[in-house]
């Protein structure tokens, strides 16, 4: 699958908190923010976050392309979420 379809089939906006950096995993509820943060903890083993997240690989693969897409906008959000 394309990084465009996983993202239709697994992303989608969190009804509580609208908006481009609150996206969450359909079916889930994590947030994408959640995911990267993981991920990034885990020095990118998509494998593990899959794991420890008990989610399907594709739908990490999905936060992880819906990041790559909007990295500016979720950077910030991450950066806002510290300060």
């Amino acid at each position: 699958m394309n990084d465009h379809e996983l993202i239709d089939q697994y992303i989608e906006p969190n009804p509580y908190h609208p908006g481009i950096a609150d996206a969450r995993l359909r079916g889930y509820g994590v947030s994408v923010r959640a995911l990267i943060a993981y991920d990034e903890a885990v020095h990118h083993d998509v494998d593990r976050v899959a794991r420890d997240y008990r989610l399907p690989r594709e739908a990490v693969e999905a936060a992880l392309a819906y990041y790559r897409q909007h990295q500016d906008v979720i950077d910030a959000r991450r950066a806002a979420d510290v300060a």
